[in-house]
């Protein structure tokens, strides 16, 4: 024992003496445009481990840097990526002075922290990243942010309405998707409990204090836990610090949109800022009212539709600083809204849904904490097709119009209109649900290797009230806990390797491990890069315990397997119960400009996903002779009640196999002017009818529904951008975007070939097969002073009809204009 002291001790002589003989870097880095200080800009010695971070002046110090000659590589989101030389000497001070860095403005050049957790350019990032900055942000004159994702490489975008946009990619779309993860400023930001859908409309945050979107395809569950399996889409909002001042937007439309925002933030102290934002938004989608099968009366046109839309959103953070090098951040958020909604089983007529967070932040160079908590109120939502079926029952039965009004939506008892009539349903929503989530993740570099790890909490409380989901015994409450490393390492000046793994464990799903690995080479003015990623998406609580009879058909949850029995030869067959997707994702890529101006950006994958799970699958026949006894050990015995016996639910497919490319080319031909074009492929051997583990439903044969891409196979895009013409005071934007045709099956929602203009029993009229347009959307804008723009937009520019998504309205043109003033505050420099 008495030498391992000794050993320690010369051990740390030695370090102190290599220390006293290294030398200091200090310097200032600001931001060129403003001449502000910029907060937390990552500073590296290259070829060392040593580095520093600017504090909230922009100053920096790194220590104990060997004697030499070296560069310093300064990296900050929305900025250019300079290298600057520095000479240290032995116990020297070398000072760069102060550094001014450009706003970033050819592509490339952005910085991003998605893929790996840090900061880094965006051509070296070990994934398929794109990027929406707060430029682009700023130079869209309309409040529905989604449509900007159509300009992000391989992202699939469809419109729903006005203000429905669905996000998705590399295929398998359904009426519920919850392929794609979205989180805000690190935190989860999915809808809490049953659905796990994305907050979408509900969403809390406003346009204007968004700082950027990261989005990044592919497996990316080794970071980011579980259902991070599809893609990762990232909102970053604004630094009341770096972005003070207020901001007013006020802006109206076709289909009767009014929308007002604003933003304020300020810098009260040397260690104190905050921000509020708020917007209400308000319009009237297109009108379309689908039909309703009953089994009795047949088609009936949707009841009590309203194509009225609103949105409410607030939100408040409080930033302070202890010590130049540790935030602590609150804030809260709230978000309701008024819509219509898509459901693999008909439409919801969605009022006043509220969903609201509050989060707490610990941020320094090493250290990220965070605890929140989310909820929401369904508010008074509703089934479209549960109350049309109660209101024709009702009338059929000989109730009055108005009692039939009002009964079809709050339901009613035997007898408590008048005698005789029949019991209906409350075709209502309740969600009360909620989730707590907590996370602690570390950073740092020890002998040229850069760490990430971390440890996260997951509790969702599910509470429906057997609205919609088997919870009659109570809440239904589920624990996921993770645990993350990864560890990245430069071999060489140009080749750099990741490697990292997650443990999650999940309540009903046991441990899922999923491992990362990449490896990135720089050449050719960019880096390729060579990937592979295994995630998994663990079947969300609706898809365990949904529970929905609307009398011509029965949606039930698979968590626990089901028993089908033959009603009259007394035959049993099982479905398993649903296990977690797992995905494995092998992919080639590369971004840079090897040609002057021209930047590409490469992307091909091949991905094999083991009990990939399925739309809403029909698991009977109408009026056939099945039905569903058992879910596990437990009789259905309400399910007798259904006389179609026709009864549908969620599958897990033995083996898909899926590829493609996506490919972008941009072509930046002054300071003012850009060209880019996007194309994506998508295939997958799920269309073949011939391979039996694509029998989802286990009766022999593979339907169009177990064997639809639900995605077009091409998709390309063309976009034209010019900037600061007239006098930096305008800009203008073209976009070109084609979408070929392609089939669509979501549980009841049919749009296809193959029936078309007609309807299958249970599911809704087949309309034909989504897209085959070419879109042509317009924006512009004029900068009238430093404070005061006026923006337009119009999208389907010759108003071809354009349906998108099932159950949905044909789109035509919209268009709008805003007006946005922008008064600016002064930030603090200490």
């Amino acid at each position: 024992m008495k030498k391992l002291y000794l050993i320690l001790l010369a051990l740390l002589c030695i370090t102190e003496v290599a220390l006293a003989q290294g030398g200091t870097i200090t310097g200032r880095v600001l931001g060129a445009d403003n001449q502000e200080p910029l907060i937390g800009a990552s500073v590296l010695v290259e070829g060392t481990n040593k580095g520093a971070s600017t504090n909230t002046n922009g100053d920096f110090t790194i220590t104990g840097v060997p004697a030499g000659n070296y560069n310093l590589r300064i990296t900050y989101v929305g900025y250019s990526y300079p290298k600057v030389p520095v000479t240290v000497s032995v116990g020297g001070t070398a000072s760069v002075g102060t550094i001014s860095m450009k706003a970033s403005t050819m592509m490339g050049d952005e910085i991003v922290v998605s893929a790996t957790r840090r900061q880094e350019k965006i051509t070296e990032a070990p994934a398929a990243i794109g990027v929406i900055s707060s430029r682009d942000l700023t130079e869209l004159p309309s409040f529905n942010v989604g449509e900007l994702l159509n300009k992000v490489q391989g992202v699939e975008v469809v419109r729903s309405g006005v203000i429905g946009v669905g996000i998705n990619a590399r295929g398998f779309n359904n009426a519920f998707n919850v392929k794609m993860y979205q989180m805000t400023d690190g935190r989860n930001s999915m809808l809490p409990g049953g659905t796990g859908l994305p907050a979408g409309f509900y969403n809390t945050t406003i346009k204007e204090d968004i700082e950027r979107v990261e989005v990044i395809l592919g497996p990316s569950s080794a970071l980011y836990g579980p259902n991070a399996h599809n893609g990762i889409i990232n909102t970053i909002t604004k630094d009341p610090r770096r972005y003070p001042g207020t901001t007013v937007t006020v802006g109206a439309g076709n289909q009767d949109v009014l929308s007002a925002r604003f933003r304020h933030a300020s810098v009260i102290s040397p260690k104190f800022a905050f921000k509020v934002t708020g917007e209400y938004t308000q319009g009237k989608d297109f009108e379309f009212q689908d039909t309703v099968y009953n089994a009795t009366l047949g088609a009936l046109p949707e009841y009590g539709v309203d194509y009225d839309f609103s949105s409410k959103r607030f939100g408040s953070a409080l930033y302070y600083s202890p010590t130049d090098n540790i935030d602590i951040i609150a804030d809260y958020g709230f978000g309701q809204g008024s819509n219509i909604g898509v459901t693999n089983n008909g439409r919801n007529q969605i009022n006043d849904w509220t969903f609201q967070y509050l989060q707490a932040r610990v941020v320094t160079p090493r250290i990220f904490g965070q605890v929140y908590s989310t909820w929401n109120d369904a508010g008074d939502t509703y089934q479209i097709n549960a109350r049309t079926n109660n209101y024709y029952a009702l009338l059929a039965a000989g109730a009055t119009q108005a009692q039939a009004d009002r009964y079809s939506k709050t339901g009613a008892k035997k007898d408590e209109i008048f005698a005789g009539s029949p019991a209906v349903a409350f075709p209502g929503f309740i969600d009360l649900s909620h989730r707590l989530n907590g996370e602690l993740q570390y950073n740092n570099t020890f002998a040229g290797f850069d760490i990430v790890t971390g440890l996260s909490y997951q509790r969702d409380v599910a509470y429906s009230r057997q609205t919609y989901l088997d919870d009659k015994a109570g809440n239904i409450i589920l624990n996921q806990y993770g645990a993350v490393a990864q560890i990245e390492r430069n071999l060489t000046d140009k080749l750099r390797v990741l490697g990292g793994a997650r443990f999650d464990h999940h309540d009903n799903y046991g441990t899922q491990i999923s491992p990362k690995g990449a490896i990135t080479y720089n050449a050719l003015g960019g880096t390729f890069r060579a990937t592979y990623g295994r995630a998994y998406s663990a079947p969300s609580i609706q898809f365990q315990e949904f529970y929905a009879n609307a009398g011509i058909l029965t949606i039930l949850g698979n968590g626990a397997g089901l028993t089908i029995e033959n009603v009259e030869t007394g035959a049993t067959r099982q479905i398993n119960k649903l296990e977690p997707e797992k995905v494995q994702t092998y992919e080639f890529g590369y971004k840079g400009a090897p040609i002057g101006n021209v930047y590409f950006d490469l992307s091909t994958w091949y991905s094999k996903s083991e009990d990939f799970i399925s739309p809403l699958t029909a698991i009977t026949t109408p009026f056939g002779k099945e039905r569903v006894v058992k879910k596990g050990d437990v009789d259905v015995t309400e399910s007798a009640a259904n006389a179609w016996n026709y009864y549908l639910t969620y599958l897990n497919y033995g083996k898909v196999t899926s590829w493609g490319t996506d490919l972008g080319l941009n072509y930046n031909i002054d300071d003012n002017y850009s060209l880019g074009v996007k194309y994506s492929y998508f295939n997958s051997d799920i269309t073949d009818k011939e391979n039996k583990d694509n029998d989802a439903n286990g009766n022999g044969t593979v339907s169009d529904a177990e064997s639809s891409l639900n995605a077009a196979k091409h998709r390309a895009n063309f976009n034209f951008t010019a900037r600061n013409l007239a006098n930096n005071k305008l800009f203008l934007s073209l976009n070109l975007r084609w979408l070929p045709e392609f089939n669509f099956y979501s549980g009841s929602q049919i749009a296809a070939a193959a029936g078309a203009g007609t309807r299958v029993p249970g599911s809704n009229f087949n309309h034909g097969p989504l897209g085959g347009f070419t879109s042509i959307d317009l924006s512009g804008g004029y900068k009238f002073t430093d404070w005061v723009t006026l923006g337009a937009n119009v999208s389907n520019l010759f108003d071809d009809p354009q349906r998108e998504y099932v159950g949905s309205p044909e789109i035509g043109r919209l268009y709008s204009v805003e007006l946005r003033f922008d008064f600016g505050g002064k930030k603090e420099n200490k």
